[in-house]
């Protein structure tokens, strides 16, 4: 393979006009990362997570619709935002046993907070374009986490 560089660079309305910039008309999801960081403890649980102890929790959001005129579904920097406003504002360095509403504050009884923090704010957003989250993992270490999807949360 031969690698060039380019001799020009595309230009709007020049080499690209703007009704191709959206190329179809197809459902897509895009996914962001977020960590934060917190404590808590779990109640009636015998083992290691009865005393407070903090995680690094890592936040994986799928949100999918259609693209708009330029080709996005949602920006990613808006996905940062909301993550951001919602819920880092909220659980970041927080003991998560005063800050969450009652409950045992377990990676499975968060993720379903955390998608109803998130479908709250995403039902602002552009509904034209049909934007909705998909599917949530909430990794309480590397290699332990809850999975939430859409069509366990609309089943049930």
């Amino acid at each position: 393979m031969d690698f060039q560089i380019p001799k020009k660079v595309e230009r709007i309305d020049e080499d690209i006009q703007r009704n191709e910039l959206k190329y179809h008309h197809k459902r897509v999801a895009v996914t962001k990362e977020f960590t934060f960081d917190a404590a808590h403890h779990l109640h009636c649980y015998e083992g290691k997570c009865k005393s407070l102890h903090g995680h690094t929790y890592k936040l994986v959001i799928t949100i999918s619709g259609y693209v708009d005129d330029i080709g996005l579904t949602i920006d990613f920097g808006e996905i940062k935002q909301i993550f951001k406003e919602e819920i880092d504002s909220k659980l970041d360095h927080r003991y998560l046993n005063e800050v969450l509403p009652n409950m045992n504050t377990t990676a499975e009884n968060m993720i379903v907070w955390i998608w109803e923090q998130l479908e709250k704010r995403l039902k602002k957003h552009d509904q034209e374009r049909g934007t909705r989250i998909e599917e949530l993992k909430l990794y309480e270490t590397p290699t332990s986490y809850a999975t939430l999807k859409r069509e366990w949360m609309e089943n049930d």
